[in-house]
């Protein structure tokens, strides 16, 4: 077997840090070995400096317990130990930009769970069932950043996930109008019920940014690349409300959508199903093997009983019927921190191993 490729997360402490933490234990093709946080984490080991504040339901992993973190800010020290990494730090969105473009020229390849690299041109936002081809624009990139194995990969936004990979599965339908609200968890702002007991029997109308996100990010994803640079879709036109609401786990979706071509439900169903992408075809060890289920029953999806479908990195769809102003509508639920955050750029690092961007360092 060959060697498992060593990977440092960036932010290893905060709530999708302890997902990545997790979700890697036991990887067949990475191990964590280096996990950097702010100043005042560094030195301490793992345990200590999460301290009482792991998140996830599974323990802590014993392999990284006694990891003693690194300063996320000292580069090229934390270059020196891995062959890339994943990137959760908790900054402002211009700190985030120059650290992860600083390890890229460190040439380290860079995953991201931020958004701030999003909208970077030669940046690629990527879905891996969706628009794998969009890593071709790392080529570009490197001109940019002067380096021939460094870049940053980004995955897009958790909210879209319950509904981009469906317009996906029905593009030949041509969507053209989508109206999409979001009931989205409070896992998705970091926090869980001990420490935000006020999400308790409550709803907030207001998600920071996170509407102009699932608004123009799926316009990203079915883009092309022109000229060195991801050019964005034009249609489908999306508007998005996006709710927070007290669940743990799982952004769920009501949408409404009109088609330039008429479909019929067992089509719409049929393509949901058989909707495959490269993950699927390459095995890669993340991936779903059905990417989207269809649910019959009228009152599915629901959080507790399918937020972790295919080990939380599938989609589940229901109550697909038609609309009396558009022309059908239907209700999506994908897991945030699995599929939306963590799982993503992992799905999308073994999408780039398997593409030959990401290799072990010489030496």
């Amino acid at each position: 077997m060959e060697k498992k490729l060593k990977v440092g997360i960036l932010g290893g402490t905060g709530m999708v840090g302890q997902r990545f933490i997790s979700l890697l234990e036991n990887h067949p093709w990475f191990e964590v070995t280096v996990i950097a946080a702010s100043p005042r984490s560094a030195g301490k080991t793992y345990e200590e400096a999460v301290g009482g504040r792991w998140k996830m339901t599974t323990p802590m992993p014993e392999a990284v317990k006694n990891i003693v973190v690194m300063n996320v800010n000292v580069v090229e020290k934390v270059a020196k130990e891995v062959d890339f990494v994943f990137s959760a730090v908790d900054m402002t969105k211009e700190e985030i930009k120059k650290i992860e473009e600083d390890y890229a020229k460190t040439e380290t390849p860079v995953v991201s769970n931020n958004s701030a690299h999003r909208w970077t041109p030669d940046v690629p936002m990527v879905v891996p069932e969706i628009n794998p081809e969009h890593m071709q624009v790392i080529e570009y990139q490197r001109k940019r950043l002067g380096t021939t194995r460094g870049f940053v990969a980004v995955k897009p936004n958790c909210s879209i996930q319950s509904y981009a990979p469906v317009l996906t599965a029905w593009k030949e339908f041509e969507p053209t109008e989508v109206v999409a609200t979001t009931y989205q968890a409070i896992s998705g702002a970091g926090k869980t019920f001990q420490d935000w007991p006020e999400m308790v029997g409550n709803i907030i109308p207001y998600i920071g940014g996170e509407e102009e996100k699932s608004e123009k990010e799926p316009l990203r994803i079915w883009g092309k690349i022109e000229n060195g640079v991801i050019v964005p879709a034009a249609s489908p036109v999306i508007t998005c409300q996006c709710v927070r609401v007290p669940v743990l786990n799982g952004h769920t979706a009501a949408v409404f959508v009109k088609f330039a071509k008429k479909a019929t439900k067992e089509e719409l169903i049929e393509k949901l199903v058989s909707f495959r992408g490269v993950p699927q075809e390459l095995s890669l060890p993340s991936a779903p093997k059905q990417f989207i289920q269809y649910l019959e029953e009228d009152n599915r999806p629901q959080v507790s009983m399918d937020v972790d479908y295919e080990n939380g990195m599938g989609v589940s769809v229901g109550r697909l019927r038609e609309d009396t102003v558009y022309d059908w509508k239907f209700i999506g639920l994908s897991h945030n921190t699995v599929r939306g955050a963590a799982g993503g750029a992992i799905l999308c690092a073994e999408l780039l191993k398997a593409q030959g961007y990401i290799t072990a360092k010489e030496g």
